[in-house]
């Protein structure tokens, strides 16, 4: 009945969710039907549906050796440690004092004899031994403890959703520096075919020129137009090495141990079902942690209001006094004593209510940066949804434009052969099948990209449901715990050790 009391005395609102602006239906998903729609299947990771092996083995390794992946998991363990520190509060706080002194003098013989350690007329020096247990209990009527608890805890899970970020984050930067990568090797190869088809029009020209059928102002504009493609061509390495690095860095390993074979990336464009609007929330960590942070906010406010009421702490101490060691923990020597503090504060000239203020201010911009961060998610996957369904559109032109453009160059050729038009006919043709050919690649990269970013805008299969399930019963946090402790125990040892 006491602790039914006690928990019905915490001070201070209880929380509930704010409501968040929600629309309906996402407007840019309206009439349109990918082309491509894609889920990756249950029990797999969201980039499997991009089904390339080499993508899915760097993925994998996100969790394993990226730094910044695993500062903010010690981030989420840090937050974890504070709220089984401030659960330990909860119960009392119980300790042991043996002391043992040797004294002398008037005083200290004085002492001794009123503590009934020694017999009244004693002159020589005296020891005195004690053997004492003490322990004190904060008794938390008004929910000072609980509401800390309420926060630690949501701190806790706020932080667990920040590494859900952080790691969805590092896994979306792996997918779209990849993909870029492939795109990279895919216009190098563009330009090798394209450097190839220069040559031979170079020839042509030549052999042109050699029967005299053709000035010499073509053959130096076929030289031009294929030192150009080759400059090209070599400028795509600076890209490829670049994004190479960061992937290396991405899955925590040295760029100069690390390297990926050239090869081509799927043609399919995924696109993800977006599902309703309401089902956002849950979905996205970032909202979820802003959401957490409301409620660690809220139960600031009791912790706040709490501080104008008494605090009440019981102490208690049971122990033996003697001057003997080997006779201490006898019945003659015992000792105890039970006593209560109240303490609160009269006058404090404002700072309580200030101090009040200040947390519901607190939660306050809690709650407008849930909200803003709410916005920004719908705001992130309409992007994404009217980006994927203009590029699609975009693309298909793009693709009838590129071949028509090979069309062109293959007819304007033929008639330079023929000697019906000059090759400044056949140069433009060229250019503007190279420029069309690049674009679409450029289109290609674009809805790539733009899928993962789309995945990202959802989540990426997260769910606000396992915030708190993750590693966190408390035999696998003592394992860890433990782990940490061993792990330091043997660095300890080898300091400690003489030098070879």
């Amino acid at each position: 009945m006491l602790a039914a009391l006690l928990a019905g005395c915490a001070v201070g609102p209880n929380y509930h969710r704010p409501s968040a602006p929600v629309p309906e239906r996402f407007k840019e998903a309206e009439g349109w039907k990918p082309a491509e729609p894609r889920e990756a299947a249950s029990g797999t990771d969201w980039w499997s549906v991009y089904e390339d092996p080499t993508l899915d083995g760097l993925e994998k390794q996100i969790d394993i050796s990226n730094q910044t992946l695993k500062q903010s998991e010690a981030s989420w363990r840090e937050a974890v440690a504070v709220v089984s520190a401030a659960r330990a509060t909860y119960f009392p706080t119980i300790g042991v004092t043996a002391t043992g002194t040797r004294s002398g003098g008037p005083g200290a013989l004085q002492q001794a004899v009123a503590s009934g350690a020694v017999p009244a007329g004693t002159s020589r020096p005296v020891n005195q031994f004690e053997l004492e247990g003490t322990a004190s209990w904060d008794l938390d009527i008004w929910g000072k403890i609980r509401r800390t608890v309420e926060s630690d805890v949501a701190n806790a899970q706020a932080s667990e959703a920040d590494l859900a970020a952080a790691r969805l984050s590092a896994q979306g930067t792996l997918a779209t520096d990849y993909i870029e990568l492939r795109v990279t090797d895919e216009t190098k190869q563009l330009l090798d075919d394209t450097v190839a088809a220069y040559k031979r029009s170079l020839l042509i020209t030549q052999n042109q020129y050699n029967v005299g059928v053709a000035a010499k102002t073509d053959v130096i504009t076929a030289e031009t137009q294929l030192e150009g493609a080759e400059s090209q061509e070599i400028n795509t390495g600076v890209m490829r090495a670049t994004l190479e690095h960061a992937i290396a860095v991405l899955v925590g390993r040295p760029p100069a141990d690390f390297s990926i074979a050239p090869a081509r990336f799927g043609t399919v464009v995924p696109v993800v079902p977006t599902g309703l609007p309401s089902t956002l929330l849950e979905r996205r960590p970032d909202v979820a942690a802003a959401e957490r942070g409301m409620a660690a906010m809220n139960a600031q406010i009791g912790v706040a209001i709490a501080a104008y009421f008494p605090d009440l702490t019981l102490s208690g101490s049971y122990g033996f006094l003697s001057n003997v060691a080997s006779g201490l923990v006898k019945a003659p020597n015992s000792l105890w004593s039970l006593g209560g503090t109240a303490t609160d504060t009269l006058i404090d000239f404002g700072a309580r209510p200030a101090q009040v203020r200040q947390a519901r201010a607190a939660y306050d911009a809690a709650v407008a940066s849930y909200r803003q961060t709410v916005l920004t998610a719908f705001q992130q996957v309409e992007d994404e949804l009217a980006t994927l369904r203009i590029l699609e559109q975009q693309y298909a032109v793009q693709d009838q434009a590129t071949k028509s453009a090979n069309l062109a160059v293959d007819l304007t050729l033929n008639q330079y052969k023929a000697g019906t038009v000059a090759y400044t006919a056949v140069v433009t043709a060229q250019a503007i099948a190279l420029t069309d050919a690049q674009t679409l690649l450029t289109i290609r990269q674009n809805r790539l990209t733009a899928s993962v970013a789309l995945i990202q805008a959802l989540g990426g299969g997260w769910n606000a449901a396992s915030l708190g399930t993750r590693n966190g019963t408390a035999a696998q946090l003592a394992a860890e715990d433990a782990a940490h402790a061993r792990s330091d125990g043997a660095k300890s040892a080898q300091a400690a050790s003489p030098a070879d």
